[in-house]
């Protein structure tokens, strides 16, 4: 039996980091590009983007709130 999987979160994602991250950016190298990637994911999006999952909180908001 195959089940298909859902994958409208990985979609939406990508859409995120392509409009927040990459439009309009001139990544002409690929240390450009590989630093990009790690300071959209590590520090804007793990640290400080907005999540509508967690309440339109930040993770770092969300963590301090759970653990208070």
């Amino acid at each position: 039996m195959v089940v298909a999987s859902d994958n409208a979160a990985m979609e939406s994602w990508n859409h995120s980091f392509k409009v927040e991250a990459i439009h309009g950016e001139a990544l002409t190298t690929r240390a450009l590009i590989k630093n990009q990637v790690f300071e959209y994911i590590e520090v804007y999006y793990n640290r400080s983007r907005l999540h509508s999952k967690l309440g339109y909180m930040s993770p770092i908001d969300f963590e301090v709130k759970k653990v208070a």
